[in-house]
């Protein structure tokens, strides 16, 4: 067995039981990336605010990094479904307003009371929409 293929053993070793790499914890690197490259810029300007940056990247660093090797399973993938169901909802919002706004054929409307988006099509006036999740009366010119 070669040097290299001990090496890649030893580290799945290390890795047994362990978290490893999962989406929040990318998510971190390539944020404390970021920071460390406006630091490095801001250094340049403002002294102060590119070590703040620097040490907020190295707080984030070492806190993927904690995660990547901790051996608490359940609470890691707690935190990463959390992570996943926000970045769920912050994708799926901005894909659905765009898709929204290139629809020319129809009217959107939302609910004050339960932010449901209702769609009417367009061309048909004043309208009064009944919301179907929540019932309240919405009123709007098409």
């Amino acid at each position: 067995m070669g040097w290299m293929q001990r090496l890649k053993n030893g580290f799945a070793r290390l890795m047994y039981g362990r978290n490893g790499p999962d989406q929040l914890g990318l998510a971190m690197i390539w944020t404390s990336l970021a920071l460390d490259v406006l630091s490095i810029a801001a250094r340049r300007f403002v002294p102060l605010a590119g070590a703040v940056l620097y040490w907020a990247a190295m707080v984030l660093w070492l806190t993927a990094f904690f995660r990547m090797f901790s051996k608490n399973l359940y609470r890691r993938r707690e935190e990463n479904s959390r992570w996943m169901q926000f970045w769920w909802k912050l994708r799926s919002g901005a894909q659905g307003a765009k898709a929204r706004h290139a629809d020319k054929e129809h009217k959107y409307f939302t609910c004050r009371n339960c932010k449901t988006i209702c769609r009417v099509p367009m061309g048909k006036g004043k309208v009064e929409i009944t919301c179907p999740k929540c019932g309240a009366k919405i009123y709007g010119k098409t």
